[in-house]
């Protein structure tokens, strides 16, 4: 009985009344298909935001290739971190936000992003434990960070500042003329292996090598 329903008037249903409807109506059953097939892509989008933006900013336990998590290694979901691939699809402000974000992670106070033109090279303000005040210039560049750049920010950091900790972070590093100018004046410069270590949860100063008498 249900095989004998579902030949002939299951069937003939789809195959003779439906398809009458669509032949006899074309614009109306267009409309919607469409509408039918916006709806279901907006759900889609919409399900993808909710299950995927919780995990966005939290550290990652699988193949990605920028991940150093052992896989099977239990991991505090409060601890904030980014995956490299993450810090390189955002916006040149979202990048310095990213690591104003770091900052505050690590205990910093008065974090803050300085907005807007006429900066003079600074991104992010922090102070630490020790009362001292960090100038974070921070570039998102696709390619090495260069020699330019960096004496831009040594003239600035400290004497327009008064940075007592000067970092420049390069997401894919400085170049080598870059690092010999950054060592003679000592700056500090954070490259792609340093800022992944940071971004996956280890302590500035760790990273960096900077004692802190209440780290």
């Amino acid at each position: 009985m249900v095989w004998e329903w579902l030949t002939e008037d299951v069937s003939r249903w789809i195959t003779v009344d439906l398809w009458g409807l669509i032949s006899g109506h074309p614009w109306w059953s267009g409309l919607i298909a469409i509408g039918t097939l916006t709806t279901l892509i907006l759900l889609a989008k919409l399900l993808s935001f909710l299950f995927g933006a919780g995990t966005y900013a939290y550290a990652y336990v699988g193949n990605d290739e920028d991940s150093t998590v052992t896989p099977g290694e239990a991991v505090d979901p409060d601890v904030l971190t980014f995956k490299m691939k993450q810090l390189a699809a955002m916006s040149a402000t979202g990048f310095e936000q990213a690591c104003a974000d770091l900052l505050a992670r690590d205990g910093f106070r008065s974090t803050r992003r300085v907005e807007g033109a006429g900066d003079l090279g600074v991104d992010v303000t922090a102070r630490d434990h020790d009362d001292r005040l960090l100038i974070l210039q921070c570039k998102q560049y696709s390619s090495p960070v260069g020699s330019g750049h960096v004496q831009k920010f040594n003239g600035t950091a400290r004497l327009h500042h008064g940075a007592d900790v000067p970092i420049m972070i390069g997401l894919n590093g400085f170049t080598q003329p870059a690092i010999h100018f950054a060592a003679h004046h000592d700056l500090i410069l954070m490259g792609r292996p340093e800022l992944k270590r940071w971004a996956h949860g280890q302590h500035l100063y760790e990273v960096l090598g900077i004692p802190s008498t209440t780290q």
